[in-house]
């Protein structure tokens, strides 16, 4: 803000003319001044009192006073002890009304000439999305939208996890169990259909190993490995990946694929591909539906292999060594970290090594000066190794990498294990919140004049803003609870809620043809409500450019729920139609049209659609 600037300068010019003091703008902290306390903004004065040998009130006061006398803006002044407190002219908070009124782009920066590219989604091919990869998404998106409003080129991608044992496993179970059938012969989505042979290949490989642990030498394993150290349970429960790996005629199996795939056998490739595309045609359909798009898609069965180059080359440096089974390592003890694989003995790649080649190949193709990881808290540990490799191969990008780590989200009836079939699907429950939404609205307010396509449109609105915002608002480390019944609460922290202030505000404005609300010029006397939303309107473009420095969506999302809350409760405390004088009621619909127009483009950062109607 302009005003904010304009302080800061006049402090420091008051500090050359009472101090002979040589201070620079950047050095002076202001922000909104504590509700408790009088004012708009304040200023800190405690780092300056040293050094001037003043106590914080005296040094406060004068500078209140210069300031004062040199800015029209400023009104007034209080110190707090070393806080400067300083209340602004009623004609420069209209002056900011009609500015921001103004300006169709409110709250967008201009563009700062540099490149983002943010990463999000990125599911594995052996199963549909989730509803942990929508709060992977939902981050994702919202992540690119606001730092596009802050000014970055932004490219949303995600890397398709579409090779590997997990694949492997559903091509096999499907190969074994399908008896050909199709998503088409089933009238299955696609995504949905390869995912119940996923469970299906777990389902067979558990009876598998059920039978083995009963089997001779499943006791003799046991008999040698436990010694009694544990109950036979527990040592099977803990010997499952050993069994997996050394054992299990599926385990074996789904191994082979694998490696006949990476050898490109033809007729595993082609089942690969068939099956890969059945999934594809799901997500694409997902992602329509919670209205998320992508400007670039990257496969892991084409990046891993650059990756496999990368670490040839970097044994030629000496960035990483090779053991004697052949597998290859890069030890990074030296940075507080262990020692980490990033080639198999086999030859056969892992996660680290298609990351490598991930983030070379977009390096090429965009020349970008930042990355965005959004992926789960489980691998905070991978992306610190990952970044700390890069940086040891010497990308030029390696010092502008960042994971947006996330925490866990459940259901109020626990956790989800994809293996098991027990996860919720990404598509279940959009659905079931826009079901929610329907029994609360339905036959309340002017959706129920709406014809029946008008009100289903609505519904999805209010359901998706329900889901989005319920899990945006949650600062993104912490782990989460998402209870559906609670996204659609009009009372509570919702979407809904936010979207309400929104309807309530259109339904002010639709009395006024072409939004011909007349002058406000000679309205002087802004009460404590107006102030309240006024201040808070201004906010947006900073609270903007904070939310992309700290790859934050959450709290954009706080915004808007205290925005909508205020005008809440500015609709039932201050008179707008009925208001005491023409110049009054022209000003509140003027604020009102502002709010609107923030909440819009604020909800729309989270990806959400406000109705004009509910």
């Amino acid at each position: 803000m302009k005003v904010l600037q304009e302080i800061q300068s006049s402090i420091v010019s008051g500090l050359a003319s009472i101090y002979n003091h040589s201070e620079n703008s950047e050095s002076i902290l202001i922000s909104q001044t504590r509700k408790e306390f009088q004012g708009d903004y304040t200023v800190v004065v405690f780092p300056f009192v040293k050094a001037l040998k003043s106590n914080p009130v005296e040094l406060g006061n004068k500078l209140g006073e210069y300031v004062v006398k040199n800015l029209s803006s400023v009104e007034s002044f209080n110190v707090v002890k070393g806080f400067l407190n300083f209340s602004l002219t009623n004609e420069y908070w209209k002056g900011q009304l009609i500015e921001v009124g103004g300006q169709e782009n409110f709250g967008t920066h201009p563009r700062n000439g540099k490149k983002v590219l943010v990463e999000f989604s990125s599911p594995n091919t052996n199963k549909p999305l989730h509803l942990g990869h929508i709060r992977n998404i939902l981050l994702g998106w919202s992540c690119s939208q606001i730092l596009d409003a802050a000014g970055y080129d932004v490219i949303k991608t995600q890397i398709i996890n579409d090779r590997g044992i997990a694949v492997c496993k559903s091509m096999l179970a499907w190969q074994k169990f399908g008896n050909g059938e199709t998503p088409e012969s089933t009238e299955t989505k696609g995504d949905h259909f390869v995912g119940k042979y996923y469970v299906l290949f777990e389902q067979k490989f558990k009876a598998e190993y059920a039978e083995w642990q009963t089997s001779e030498k499943g006791q003799e394993v046991l008999t040698d490995l436990n010694n009694g150290e544990q109950s036979e349970e527990d040592f099977f429960v803990k010997y499952k990946n050993t069994y997996f790996n050394d054992y299990s005629i599926l385990g074996n199996e789904a191994k082979d694929m694998l490696l006949s795939w990476e050898a490109k056998d033809e007729s595993i490739r082609n089942l690969w591909m068939m099956m890969n595309s059945w999934v594809y045609d799901g997500f694409n359909e997902t992602y329509k539906n919670i209205g998320v798009e992508f400007d670039k898609l990257y496969y892991e069965s084409d990046t891993y292999l650059l990756g496999k180059k990368t670490v040839d080359e970097g044994l030629e440096r000496e960035v990483f060594y090779r053991e004697d089974d052949g597998s290859v390592w890069i030890d990074l003890e030296d940075a507080g970290m262990d020692k980490k694989i990033v080639l198999r003995s086999d030859g056969t790649a892992v996660y680290m090594t298609q990351d490598i080649g991930t983030a070379m190949v977009r390096n090429a193709d965009f020349g970008v000066e930042k990355m965005v990881y959004v992926v789960g808290n489980e691998q905070d540990y991978h992306f610190k190794v990952l970044f700390e490799l890069l940086k040891r191969l010497g990308e030029p990008y390696a010092e502008e990498l960042h994971h947006l780590s996330y925490g866990m989200i459940a259901l109020p009836t626990g956790k989800m294990k994809s293996r098991e079939g027990t996860v919720v699907d990404a598509d279940d429950i959009m659905v079931e919140v826009i079901n929610e939404a329907r029994l609360g609205s339905v036959d309340r307010g002017e959706i129920a004049e709406m014809d029946k396509e008008a009100q289903e449109d609505v519904l999805r609105k209010i359901g998706l803003a329900a889901l989005k915002f319920m899990i945006i608002k949650i600062q993104p480390r912490k782990g989460m609870t998402f209870d559906p019944k609670e996204s659609v609460d009009m009372q509570g922290q919702t979407g809904p809620y936010v979207q309400y202030a929104y309807v309530r505000i259109q339904s002010v404005l639709r009395k006024f043809e072409n939004n011909d609300f007349g002058s406000f010029d000679t309205y002087k006397e802004l009460n404590e409500f107006e102030l309240a939303l006024l201040k808070e309107v201004v906010e947006f473009p900073n609270l903007v450019k904070i939310a992309a420095e700290n790859y934050d969506p959450s709290s954009i999302a706080n915004y808007c729920y205290n925005l909508g809350k205020m005008y809440h409760r500015f609709f039932h405390e201050v008179r707008i139609l009925t208001a005491e004088s023409q110049e009054a009621k022209a000003f509140r619909l003027h604020l009102s049209s502002v709010v609107a127009k923030v909440l819009e483009k604020a909800m729309n950062l989270l990806g959400i659609e406000m109705p004009e109607k509910m």
